[in-house]
This record gives structure tokens, C-alpha cells and sequence, in this order.
């Protein structure tokens, strides 16, 4: 039997399907700046005096080198005037831009970048893009419609009738909330490929603010986006009838999502809407918290699963901070090397949120070419945990080429 000689039913309804990650994209914007420069553009856009000397030093605690943002004109080099969307505070705008104006930002910048990072996953899958079925948008930092969903659908040349969900506002682990419903759209019907896109502009949402939560807030996030591909793996029994025309490669089983919410906690972290951009509350507590609870929730899903927190030899650890990463390494028992991924992108790009957890899962599967089982690891607004596990695939078939058949 062919690939084409499999119908779309006798695959819906196959119980050898499972769903997979088949490509990966990410996308960053056009211009960086670095830790030092953001920092002066800080101490610019304080209403007073009071924390102007502490900024520098604040900034460079983070761990975070440079971080990208769709504001910025060229490469700032020191020069703070590569920017012109945030202004000195003034009697007149003492908070900056107002949420409608940064709204207008993301609704310009947010589906272009999304598109760069949703084209990358498309090319490393090989698939057509006429056979995704669904559509998986993820953001947390801004509002629009017709949103970046319908501008992919043009610009990717999608079936105007895909199934489009959005996962919006969920926070940094949004990106494991939709690989999560993505694998169960597959597992319930292996004819499915599913396309997720998740992109954050957290620069629009810098906050001329004197409480320290937020200061530590406007000196770690950043813009970027990232994407992947799910569709279905089909084991040994049913891929030995493929036809030659169908090609294998590496790819990531999704095997198990996890979700905690961790009770009496809904305090220390927060995302809300302010009439000046959307604004970040994270308290001190947040490592303490997930230093003390993140073992024995792990362990006993991972056992669930099978297999344990001594067999995961990929960790791809959300970095809420530097403080947090190293706190979920603690409680879990890694060495410096299983955190250090997480730490990497934290420096190079910041916290992109949603999507940053795809770009460590990018580069774990460039500097690890062998995991057998990688954990994705976020927490957000809650305080909730939230996971993934995935195992290596060394010989995943897809039914959807563009040279397939």
C-alpha cells in the first residue's frame, strides 16, 4: 500500500497514530539592544530620581546580554535615541504610551515576525502548507482582530477553511497550553497537521513605574517568535507500507502534558491590563515557591509516564529569571550543564515569554543531536506549573509532503 493509497479515514481512525513536533521556526526582530544601552533608556523614563543610580546594576543581574525589540530603528550602540516610541516623562504623558497606542504597535509588528517563525517550521517539515487543518495562535502581549491568524492564512497560502484556536493571555506557558490541545487535535484524528505560532512584543509594554517588581520586569523581556509543526507519527507496523516518495527524519514525540496550579500563590506572579500597557507583578517568593513544590509534582507525573526526573537528559526550563531557573535546578537535582540551555537563550535573547520555551527546545536539539526524553518546562499567572514531555523519533513519517505521494 502507497501513501495515497491511505485514506484520510483509515488514518483518522488508526490506533498507531501519535502526535509529533515534524518542524520548528523561530524569528527574532530586525535590531537588538544590549543589557548596558537598555539600561540608560531605563534611567531616561524614570519619573523621578529615585532608582536612577540602582538601574545599571539591576539590569545586569538578570543575566540577560541583549534582547530584541520591533521599536528599535538600527542598533543602538549606545545611542538611546534609536528609539523613538518612548518618551521622557512629561505632565502632560507622565506613564508613556497609552495601551491603545501600543495596541497599534502590536497589531503592525506582531504578524510579520509571527510569519518569519511560522515559514521556518513549514520549510524544516517539508509539508505542503495547503494540508494544515488547524491553525494554533499563541500571545499574551496584545489584542487584534483580524489578527496575526488570518494574515497567516494569506501570507503562508493556508486553506481558507483551517480550523483557527487562539491561545491568548496564558502567560509564558502558553506555548506548552497549545501543544497540548495541537496533540490532542492529532491523536483524535491523524489526518490533522496542525500549525502553532506563538509571538510576544513585550517591549511595547515597558512601564515608567517606581515599583521594583517592575522594574525587574521592564529588564528582562523581549520580543521574539516561534513556531512548529504537529502532526502525526505512525509506528513501525503501518509505516512499513509507505511508499519511497515519503522521507524520515528526527522529530519529537509528544507524549504527556502537564499542569499544577500551586494553591495560595495567585498572589506572587501576575499579567494585567492598564490603561499604559499591560503590567508585571513578580514577587520575590516566585523561586522560593518553585524551589520548595516543582520535585514532587514532576516526580510523580514523570513515574505516571514511566519514566523519572533522573531520565530526562534535556531540560528546556522556562527563564522567568535567572533566579528561576536556577531554583527549578535546584529542586530538581540538574547539574549546571541540564540549566545552562535555558540560561543561553535567557542571555542572548531575554524572556520572549510564550515562545522562548520553542527557541531552548531549538537549541537543545542542536547541542544535544541524541535525547532520548526532554522535558519543556514553564511557569506563569497562578502560580502554575506547566510541562511537556517528549521523546526522541529517529524515523517519523509524514503523511503530508510536498513531494509526497
Amino acid at each position: 500500500m502507497t501513501t495515497s493509497e491511505l485514506t484520510s479515514n483509515e488514518l483518522r481512525f488508526s490506533r498507531y497514530a501519535t502526535a509529533s513536533i515534524l518542524g520548528l521556526g523561530t524569528a527574532l526582530p530586525s535590531h537588538s539592544i544590549s543589557q548596558s544601552d537598555s539600561a540608560l533608556i531605563a534611567q531616561d523614563l524614570q519619573i523621578t530620581q529615585r532608582w536612577h543610580q540602582a538601574l545599571p546594576a539591576l539590569y545586569r543581574k538578570t543575566g540577560v546580554r541583549t534582547r530584541g525589540s520591533v521599536l528599535l530603528a538600527e542598533e543602538t550602540n549606545g545611542d538611546t535615541r534609536r528609539q523613538s516610541f518612548y518618551e521622557v516623562s512629561s505632565p502632560s504623558k507622565p506613564f508613556g504610551p497609552t495601551t491603545s497606542e501600543r495596541m497599534q504597535i502590536y497589531a503592525k509588528e506582531a504578524p510579520p515576525l509571527l510569519f518569519r517563525a511560522c515559514h521556518a517550521a513549514i520549510s524544516q517539515s517539508q509539508i505542503d502548507p495547503a494540508s494544515i487543518t488547524h491553525l494554533l495562535t499563541v500571545s499574551c502581549t496584545g489584542f487584534a482582530a483580524p489578527g496575526s491568524d488570518l494574515e497567516l492564512i494569506e501570507k503562508l497560502n493556508l486553506n481558507d477553511n483551517v480550523q483557527r484556536t487562539n491561545i491568548g493571555f496564558m502567560g509564558c506557558h502558553g506555548a506548552i497550553n497549545a501543544i497540548r490541545v495541537g496533540k490532542a487535535i492529532v491523536e483524535s484524528d491523524a489526518a490533522a497537521t496542525v500549525l502553532l505560532g506563538a509571538v510576544e512584543l513585550c517591549s511595547i509594554h515597558q512601564q515608567y513605574s517606581e515599583n521594583p517588581q517592575q522594574l525587574v520586569a521592564n529588564a528582562l523581556f523581549a520580543d521574539g517568535a516561534a513556531a512548529m509543526i504537529i502532526g502525526s507519527k505512525i509506528d513501525d507496523e503501518l509505516t512499513s507500507n509507505f511508499s519511497e516518495g515519503s522521507t524520515s527524519n528526527h522529530s519529537w514525540t509528544i507524549e504527556s502534558t502537564f499542569s499544577k496550579v500551586i494553591p495560595e500563590t495567585s498572589a506572587l506572579m501576575s499579567w494585567k491590563i492598564g490603561d499604559y500597557g499591560f503590567q508585571m507583578s513578580l514577587d520575590p517568593q516566585v523561586p522560593l515557591c518553585i524551589e520548595s513544590r516543582l520535585h514532587a509534582a514532576l516526580s510523580s507525573w514523570l513515574e505516571s509516564q514511566g519514566s523519572s526526573i533522573g531520565a530526562i537528559d534535556g531540560w528546556a526550563i522556562h527563564p522567568g529569571g535567572p533566579r528561576i531557573v536556577q531554583a527549578s535546578g535546584a529542586s530538581l537535582g540538574l547539574t549546571q550543564d541540564q540549566i545552562n540551555p535555558s540560561l543561553e537563550v535567557l542571555a542572548n535573547h531575554g524572556n520572549m515569554s510564550s515562545p522562548t520555551i520553542l527557541f531552548i527546545l531549538d537549541q537543545l536539539a542542536h547541542s544535544n543531536p541524541n535525547p532520548k526524553q526532554v522535558v519543556l518546562l514553564a511557569f506563569g499567572p497562578g502560580l502554575c506549573i506547566e510541562a511537556c514531555l517528549l521523546s526522541a523519533n529517529l524515523s517519523a513519517v509524514r503523511p503530508f509532503l510536498v513531494n509526497g505521494d
